[in-house]
């Protein structure tokens, strides 16, 4: 936001130290939508002293099976949910964004960090994306938290993914979670593990501590 200065010949003010703005996280929903376990989240993060945007890439819609949030999916489409990502992060790109997401929006998350210079992080919980032989970044941090094993993410990919990411410049921590269901940290879900979970969040913190300072 732009602030509007007044005329310092008519007005005298004490001068201040500025203070920094707070780093900014845009989080993705899973294929079930803006589920109330996305805002949990982003209040664990706005209470760690995050400025948090929570883009609703389903436009109020949201599922209760993941074969729902799939056929959600389907329907909207992948380059129409890109869009509305793009669309919702790119006022608040020249900040610096750390892009973060479950699942289905940790792919996204991927693609729009991937191709923003400006992005200063890059955080995953239980999902990532294929990437484009030519991807390039500067150091960018990623941080990866999946089950182990997870069906949606099998090992094989997951290192595939790791090199690729490794490729690209960027620099990778994969943290796995043996035993624990795919979203295990979605509480209102059959997957949740309650210690996976808050181990996970610990991790990322620190990660997220790292990445503004």
């Amino acid at each position: 936001m732009e602030a509007t200065r007044s005329d310092p010949a008519r007005i005298h003010c004490k001068e201040v130290t500025p203070v920094a703005s707070p780093t900014t996280i845009v989080l993705f929903h899973s294929a079930y939508g803006l589920r109330p376990a996305v805002h949990a989240a982003a209040e664990r993060l706005r209470g760690a002293g995050y400025e948090v945007h929570v883009p609703d890439l389903y436009e109020g819609r949201t599922a209760e099976t993941v074969e729902d949030g799939m056929a959600i999916k389907e329907e909207i489409g992948r380059e129409e949910l890109l869009r509305r990502a793009i669309t919702a992060a790119a006022p608040l790109s020249e900040r610096g964004l750390v892009y973060a997401g479950f699942s289905l929006g940790g792919s996204i998350a991927q693609n729009l960090a991937l191709g923003d210079e400006r992005a200063r992080g890059l955080l995953l919980f239980h999902g990532t994306s294929d990437l484009a032989d030519d991807a390039s970044v500067d150091e960018l941090p990623v941080q990866l938290h999946v089950a182990d094993p997870d069906p949606f993410e099998p090992h094989d990919w997951l290192n595939a993914w790791y090199l690729r990411m490794g490729r690209a410049g960027a620099d990778v921590e994969v943290h796995r979670y043996g035993g624990a269901g795919h979203l295990f940290t979605d509480e209102g879900l059959a997957d949740f593990d309650g210690e996976a979970a808050e181990r996970a969040w610990r991790v990322a913190l620190g990660f997220l501590e790292d990445v503004a300072s």
